[in-house]
């Protein structure tokens, strides 16, 4: 069993009687085969049999609101402007506009991968403050698509209309707010330097991945950006606590999870970004249009048989994008707030953090249609709420401070390490040398 409490000191300490028998958001592509739903956060699964349980009547906080080829699909280029010669590219850098005396850049591209969203999204944020004119790109990479070496779809279908959907809801959030999202099916490192070429772009914009696939691919942009005088600038936000924040080197990270849960202990959650209520207009120059969003067939998908050509599924309650993501939320927060006591007859039937609760949130967690820290801020507020109100039962608050912190931070934390140890072992630049698999550890194989 695993509890959260608050000892002598001001921070959550998480303690253990029993190894966990699963680990949740464990995997970090949510890959489901076309016989599968759309699954957990990247392929987790949460394991109802961890309960915390916090019996405390009051509850504070330290932390504050980060093999064989498979088979080709032949994709059709979607780029319709055709790029434009750059006579800026002697530098190291393109340079900025010389006539703003703050040195804003001319035009931008904000490369949307896992984090298809405007909340706490701080790549777009800077993008939009630092830049004249922002591109907003989305690109299907056809790696992602066909068959593994084993025969198996890389990206189910299920998935597929799930990323989709995510997909068109950020589109339209980005519609809201004076922008567009450009979408294109082809490899990134093509399709950014075509489009940046186009615009004039001197800046690309990325939030950082952890996965070796992922690595390689940020590699071969920066190269590419590099041979055009374009600068690249990754941030990182797909984690609750910050990867500069750790209090130790990276390389230098602990391999099983009762050690990296010792010494992140009291760290702190760094605020969210705001979102932005309005954004940059994109770029007038190269003409370049916003293009389709594929279908699974044009993704060399087939429907399954549940679903119709257009991939809806009729029996799947699960609508992707961050829209629904934050209506999930906001509903979770309030199960949260509702829940019967701890070690009551209500609370121990038809908990909230059952077989079902991964259903509820992870799936967005994964597509990054929210973030990690947009969810230990709302659920905070309603903690903060709840436990106030307790403090004045009868029963002292025993029992009641369950408020849904204490198991989403066991599960936020899970899926922490599990990015950062795979962040550790993915550079293409740097193998660290592997040490000896725990069971912890072992769960990546």
């Amino acid at each position: 069993m695993a509890a959260w409490s608050n000892g002598s000191q001001s921070s959550f300490t998480l303690a253990f009687n029993h190894k966990p028998v699963l680990c949740v958001f464990v995997v970090l592509n949510l890959k489901l085969s076309s016989n599968s739903g759309v699954g957990n956060d990247n392929g987790s699964h949460l394991n109802p049999t961890h309960d915390p349980n916090n019996k405390t009547s009051s509850l504070t906080f330290s932390l504050s609101s980060s093999t064989a080829a498979p088979s080709k699909i032949s994709f059709k280029s979607t780029i319709s402007a055709n790029p434009l010669q750059n006579p800026l590219s002697l530098g190291p850098h393109r340079p900025l506009d010389p006539n703003n005396g703050a040195g804003i850049r001319r035009a931008s591209i904000v490369w949307f991968r896992n984090d298809l969203r405007v909340h706490d999204n701080e790549c777009l944020n800077s993008a939009n403050n630092e830049s004249m004119s922002v591109l907003p790109v989305y690109c299907f990479d056809p790696r992602d698509y066909g068959k593994s070496s084993s025969g198996f779809d890389k990206t189910g279908p299920y998935r597929a209309s799930f990323l989709i959907e995510s997909v068109s809801d950020l589109r339209k959030n980005l519609q809201a707010r004076g922008s567009d999202l450009v979408v294109r099916v082809g490899k990134p490192e093509n399709v950014l330097v075509e489009l940046a070429k186009a615009i004039g772009a001197d800046g690309v914009f990325a939030h950082k991945e952890v996965s070796h696939d992922e690595v390689k691919s940020e590699e071969k942009i920066e190269a590419a950006m590099k041979e055009e005088g374009i600068e690249v600038k990754y941030f990182w936000g797909s984690t609750l606590y910050h990867v500069d924040d750790l209090p130790f080197k990276l390389e230098e990270m602990p391999t099983n999870y009762g050690g990296f849960k010792e010494k992140v202990q009291g760290l702190e959650v760094r605020k969210t970004t705001a979102v932005l209520d309005q954004l940059k207009g994109r770029p007038s120059r190269g003409d370049v249009e916003p293009g389709d969003i594929p279908s699974l067939l044009d993704l060399g998908l087939n429907p399954s048989s549940s679903m119709s050509q257009d991939g809806k599924s009729g029996a799947s309650s699960m609508v992707g994008g961050e829209t629904e993501a934050l209506q999930r939320l906001k509903k979770f927060a309030a199960e949260c707030q509702s829940q019967p006591p701890k070690g009551t007859k209500e609370g121990s039937q038809d908990s909230i953090y059952g077989a079902n609760f991964s259903c509820k949130i992870s799936p967005w967690l994964a597509m990054g249609c929210i973030s990690p820290r947009s969810m230990f801020d709302e659920i905070k507020k309603t903690a903060t709420k709840t436990v106030f109100a307790s403090s004045n039962r009868n029963d002292g608050g025993n029992g009641s401070s369950d408020t849904g912190m204490n198991w989403l931070m066991f599960e936020l934390l899970w899926r922490d390490f599990f990015r950062f140890i795979t962040k550790k072992y993915s550079s293409a630049k740097k193998l660290v040398e592997a040490a000896p698999a725990t069971a912890c550890t072992g769960a990546l194989a």
